[in-house]
């Protein structure tokens, strides 16, 4: 039976236009998603948003709360506690610049699309209840970039907690991809006092799942994902706890896992390093092996 790993339909044409000179790769846009815990008496939950079927890109496919870094993302007015930017700069394996923007996307994207905000009054406390009207205006602000994060934080005397964030892994759209995304995945902790919420508009349904069991359901084929969510949720499955969790992130590696496209015998063979189960054979025509090619297209952050 096939597995629910997301494969648009496109996909084979483009590997073979790109192998034959004809498309041109796009560059990847820096993108941050966050895999939300939260424990229970049978184990920690990470939060997950299935994308609504209408959605162009991975349209009923299950994600985490996340997207693009918005430019005012490296603002240096952003309050900032925990790990100094230099930290996260060899950390994630840019600038501190671009450090900076990529925690504030994770913070700000999670605030954005499940409502949870990893900031506090000061450096050893985190706010509680995010709910109201006054919040949701703020939100609302956020998203339509009316308002900076930067300019939110200082509206409410926030800062920044990128101690409360765990770098798991890191993501790249492959090169016959329209729409690619250079994406970094973290972990972090629900904080107590919040709840999430499905918050965003590209999300028909919200859930809290155990890692194995929403695994459990990619293999069967019931959960619709992409080779990023499956592969990031097995790698929490060992753990017993959030803590746990988050305790292990500084040993995680940061390489980039980039698809590539080779021929072979006739057929293009679809790869992603260190992933073998997702490799796919792309045949002249028709649908690649071991798929069930649902019919969305496009790119974007995992």
């Amino acid at each position: 039976m096939a597995n629910g790993q997301w494969y648009p339909p496109e996909w084979p044409d483009r590997i073979r236009a790109l192998a034959d000179g004809t498309l041109t790769p796009v560059a990847p846009r820096r993108a941050a998603t966050v895999l939300l815990l939260k424990d229970t008496p049978d184990g920690p939950v990470v939060h997950m948003l299935r994308r609504r079927a209408s959605m162009a890109f991975a349209g009923g496919a299950y994600a985490y709360p996340g997207g693009g870094v918005d430019p005012r993302d490296d603002d240096r007015r952003v309050r900032w506690a925990g790990p100094t930017r230099a930290w996260w700069a060899e950390r994630l394996g840019v600038d501190e610049s671009g450090a900076q923007a990529i925690v504030c996307a994770a913070v700000r994207e999670t605030y954005e699309e499940a409502g949870v905000l990893l900031a506090g009054p000061d450096a050893d406390s985190v706010v509680g209840d995010t709910t109201g009207e006054d919040w949701e205006t703020d939100r609302a602000a956020l998203i339509a970039h009316e308002l900076s994060f930067a300019e939110f934080l200082d509206r409410r005397g926030l800062v920044l907690r990128s101690d409360l964030l765990g770098p798991w892994a890191r993501w790249i759209t492959p090169e016959f991809e329209a729409r690619r995304y250079d994406t970094w995945f973290f972990v972090a902790a629900l904080p107590e006092g919040q709840r999430t919420r499905n918050a965003s508009t590209e999300a028909d349904r919200t859930v809290w799942i155990r890692p194995e069991e929403a695994a459990g359901g990619y293999d069967r084929g019931e959960l619709l994902m992409m080779p990023p969510t499956i592969a990031t949720l097995r790698r929490l499955a060992p753990h017993t706890s959030a803590a746990e969790a988050l305790a292990a992130a500084p040993a995680c590696d940061m390489t980039p896992v980039l698809a590539s496209a080779r021929l072979r015998g006739g057929e293009i063979v679809l790869s992603w390093p260190g992933h073998d189960e997702f490799t796919k054979h792309v045949p002249t025509s028709g649908t690649p092996s071991g798929t069930n090619a649902p019919t969305t297209t496009g790119g974007g952050p995992a």
